[in-house]
């Protein structure tokens, strides 16, 4: 069996050199790929045939040269390598597997297991094999995963935690759990760290070294990049914005476990506000700001007051990590209606407000947050460690059996 860890060689070096080359190039000839590295036409014949045998490599077309010259252009093959991405939820699992480039190449969403806490690891799993089938790839060929949870992971005890939406999975070692039940290294973190990672990659976050996520619905949480990292804190809580002390005190009881500014703005707070000054009863949130196009004065109240107390949080976490933008997510976040006001407040509490938009990734930013994720740990491991050998596909095959 070889040895996935093995320390490099200089010929591993080279190897990881060329086929970093050819991610960011895209189609390169033998004679470019010999110029950008400096290695000679015999070490590059031999570059690629290991490369070749190993499957990493595979022609792309010819260029035109001189007068009847041509060269032999060649690519990654992207779907040598694959990374996998999902986004836990309390009712539902969004995952995907995507290749080298990034490129989706299998996904599915289905209901989270009710049962919980091993239930849904297990699933997880069994996803992983369900997605590698869908795309007609081989399992080992999966080489990183990375899940987004409704919780904190703590790095240190490699422990989950404040996970009050998936029954069981509290205090568990997640990620070496799941590791023991597929063939790659898995990574966990917050689900809405990971929608910050998805909006950083190809969102409204995309070429911002510093914003927020804030997603809003049935509760308050925020994913925080910081020179274009995810801050996650010393126990991976870093943007717990719920637990603000703006909209309510936080000495009151009510509002010790779930948080002043969830308690302030969260769906439930949305409904017993309206409903408390007058509004129908037994309406959505969704319903209740659908009215205000149709004259509700009482929705648009409670908005106002909704996207004001949202303002402050702005400005308490603007004072601490200085935001270039707010990228706001969730089924309330997204709304249109919510993002004028805020837009309308927040110069009236602060001077140098930053920018807000509304997540154009919609409800699989964190998706596309855990593929992101998953390849930054799969480059970082085939290009800056030691990592994975650029082995063959029969000697990959036969080291995860």
């Amino acid at each position: 069996m070889t040895d996935l860890s093995s320390l490099a060689t200089p010929r591993q070096i080279t190897l990881r050199t060329v086929v970093r080359i050819l991610l960011d190039r895209g189609p390169v000839s033998r004679a470019e790929l010999a110029r950008l590295t400096g290695l000679s036409k015999q070490t590059m014949s031999e570059v690629f045939r290991d490369l070749e045998n190993g499957g990493w490599v595979q022609m792309a077309g010819r260029t035109q040269g001189a007068v009847g010259r041509s060269a032999a252009t060649y690519e990654i093959r992207a779907d040598r390598a694959l990374v996998f991405g999902a986004d836990v939820g309390g009712t539902k699992i969004q995952a995907a597997l995507a290749d080298m480039h990034g490129n989706i190449v299998a996904e599915l969403v289905e209901p989270t297991d009710a049962r919980g806490g091993q239930h849904v690891i297990a699933q997880l799993a069994r996803t992983s094999d369900t997605l590698t089938t869908r795309a007609g790839l081989p399992a080992h060929r999966v080489l990183v995963g990375s899940v987004g949870i409704p919780g904190a992971f703590d790095h240190r005890s490699k422990r989950l935690f404040m996970v009050p939406n998936i029954a069981g999975l509290e205090g568990s070692s997640f990620a070496e759990e799941l590791e023991n039940l597929v063939t790659f290294d898995v990574e966990v973190g917050n689900d809405v760290n990971m929608a910050a990672k998805g909006e950083l990659w190809m969102g409204e976050g995309k070429g911002i070294d510093n914003f927020v996520f804030i997603a809003l619905g049935t509760g308050v949480g925020m994913g925080i990049i910081n020179e274009r990292r995810i801050l996650r804190g010393a126990r991976g809580a870093a943007g717990e914005v719920a637990t603000l002390p703006v909209g309510a005190s936080a000495y009151d009881s009510r509002t010790f476990h779930s948080g002043g500014l969830e308690t302030a703005i969260g769906s439930a707070a949305i409904r017993d506000r309206y409903e408390g000054a007058g509004g129908q009863t037994g309406l959505t949130v969704r319903e209740i700001i659908d009215r205000i196009k149709g004259g509700d004065r009482i929705a648009a109240a409670t908005l106002d007051e909704v996207a004001r107390t949202l303002a402050e949080a702005i400005l308490a976490v603007s004072a601490i990590v200085d935001p270039e933008r707010v990228v706001l997510g969730g089924s309330i976040g997204a709304r249109s209606e919510l993002l004028e006001r805020v837009r309308h407040f927040l110069p009236l509490c602060m001077p140098s407000p930053p920018e807000c938009a509304i997540s154009r990734l919609g409800s699989r930013a964190a998706l596309f947050g855990t593929i992101a994720s998953s390849l930054d740990r799969l480059y970082e491991s085939l290009f800056q460690t030691a990592g994975y050998d650029l082995l063959s596909e029969a000697d990959v095959a036969e080291a995860v059996e």
